[in-house]
């Protein structure tokens, strides 16, 4: 037994801030946890009616936009700030630093949320605060420590600000901004983000977790050449569909995107990793990758573009959704000196968030019942996000324990 599980609650340190604002997981994990719940029963609510938001914004482009803008926000600056000192050695983002960083993204979630009493440019800058001081505190790291691999990171970082303005932009001019070019390039930056650090990371942490259990056939090393040749297809393919996302042509890269990521993911064992819900739920994750290009591309091609909506959410909520909770569980198991083991809550919340998604495609082949699916849905992804928060909320509020 550890020391960490043969600790009793008396000996538990206590809660603290400044172990909450000691490294960038803490509090950007948890916040995001508690905005994906948050989000999703006011947007249930305002849809019946029951909350009325105070936002310029019509109720699907701001259930869109804080799950795109404000949820991944919070994850993506927690996984950075986190991961980019160990790939730079310079120290981390901590104490009021951090909490400014915080205090950014809290504010661009009320600017948004509150948009109907202010002007739409100020709502604009209030919420690009948060990204762009991000991209610039990553972009200032990897120069200082010379880590010029990971410069793909601020590139996906400003597509993804990008797509933040376009869809403030959109709104503002009255456009359906759920659907607009905005939407669309946001969410491209996003799936690119889990296609290239997901091609990094779940192959390595598969190899490490199988080499340690004597297995025979391992993953094939990350980012090898097919590698390079499927994210370069994917990446035309995502531009491709946030140009012209109507064209034939668009549909059948995005089908040949789809097939390649297919093939990639099949050399990294994942089907010897169900014993761990901790590894198989990020393979599972990175399928909606290619399931949702593939969806997107017959849709397109069979010309079924009503279609496209429910098959987007195989990329926002099955691939950003589930792909982030896996992130975050793993990171903050290993950063607050926990096993790496997903115990019974996590792997509640990984079928919860799974359930949400399968019922929320469901609406596609269900039309006639699309409210009770949308209602059941956002329950499940409610109950997900939310026992994450619950579990996880003790070990952001103490220090890691010593040993």
């Amino acid at each position: 037994m550890t020391q960490t599980q043969s600790q009793s609650p008396a000996t538990k340190p206590p809660l603290s801030l400044t172990a909450f604002f000691s490294l960038g997981f803490r509090p950007f994990f948890l916040l995001a946890a508690l905005w994906a719940a948050l989000a999703m029963l006011l947007w249930i609510g305002a849809l019946t009616g029951v909350v009325e938001l105070p936002t310029s914004f019509d109720p699907v482009s701001w259930h869109a936009h804080e799950f795109l803008f404000g949820y991944l926000g919070a994850v993506i600056a927690g996984f950075l700030l986190t991961a980019v000192p160990n790939w730079t050695g310079r120290p981390p983002l901590q104490g009021a630093p951090l909490a400014a960083l915080v205090g950014a993204w809290l504010i661009g979630r009320i600017a948004v949320t509150t948009s109907l009493f202010w002007p739409a440019v100020l709502v604009a800058i209030l919420d690009l605060i948060f990204p762009c001081a991000l991209a610039v505190l990553v972009l200032r790291e990897i120069i200082a420590g010379r880590n010029w691999r990971n410069l793909i990171v601020v590139g996906m970082l400003a597509l993804l600000i990008l797509g933040n303005l376009a869809f403030h932009i959109e709104a503002a001019e009255g456009a359906f901004a759920a659907q607009g070019y905005g939407l669309r390039l946001g969410l491209a930056a996003g799936v690119m983000m889990i296609a290239v650090i997901g091609g990094r990371i779940i192959p390595a942490f598969t190899r490490n977790w199988l080499m340690k259990r004597g297995a025979a056939r391992l993953p094939t090393p990350p980012m090898a050449r097919f590698d390079v040749v499927a994210l370069l297809v994917l990446l035309l393919a995502l531009l491709a569909w946030v140009a012209r996302p109507d064209q034939s042509l668009t549909a059948a890269a995005l089908i040949l995107a789809g097939l390649l990521h297919i093939w990639r993911l099949m050399h990294w064992a994942g089907e010897r990793t169900l014993s761990e819900p901790l590894m198989w739920v990020l393979h599972l994750a990175y399928v909606f990758v290619p399931a949702g290009a593939l969806a997107i591309g017959i849709a397109g091609l069979t010309g079924a573009y009503s279609a496209t909506i429910a098959a987007q959410h195989l990329w926002m909520a099955g691939a950003l959704g589930l792909m982030t909770l896996a992130v975050m569980t793993r990171a903050s198991l290993g950063h607050t000196g926990r096993p790496l083991v997903a115990g019974l809550g996590s792997t509640l919340s990984y079928l919860l968030i799974l359930a949400s998604v399968a019922l929320r495609v469901a609406v596609w082949f269900a039309p006639d019942a699309a409210s009770a699916l949308h209602a059941l849905s956002a329950l499940f992804w409610i109950a997900g996000f939310g026992l994450f928060a619950l579990h996880f909320a003790p070990l952001m509020l103490r220090p890691r324990p010593a040993g």
